[in-house]
């Protein structure tokens, strides 16, 4: 089942003034904070990267991978994804934790 522009719409509305992207990926969503990867949406979920910061905010984490053969991500529900501040400091605390990306050298 892919997802649905609602779904990506609508995370991206609740991180409106972090600095977010959605870039289409594998059937997907990659979401990015800045130039970090920070997130899959997949089958309408939030998938986010396990880091230290992101590690603090869930008491009972769900984790799942996004895809077959992808590492473990936490899950966010769908309560957790209509609670923008919660959602703004969880993405913001992934990318903090998250080291810059390599630039790729051009050929």
């Amino acid at each position: 089942m892919a997802t649905r522009k609602e779904t990506v719409e609508h995370i991206l509305d609740q991180l409106a003034p972090l600095p977010v992207r959605a870039r289409p990926m594998f059937g997907e969503y990659g979401l990015y904070c800045g130039e970090k990867f920070v997130a899959v949406i997949c089958d309408d979920t939030l998938f986010v990267k396990p880091t230290a910061g992101s590690d603090e905010l869930f008491s009972d984490p769900e984790m799942a991978p996004p895809y077959p053969g992808a590492k473990d991500h936490h899950v966010v529900s769908d309560d957790r994804l209509h609670d923008a501040a919660w959602l703004q400091d969880l993405i913001t605390r992934t990318a903090e934790a998250l080291p810059v990306p390599k630039k790729k050298a051009r050929r």
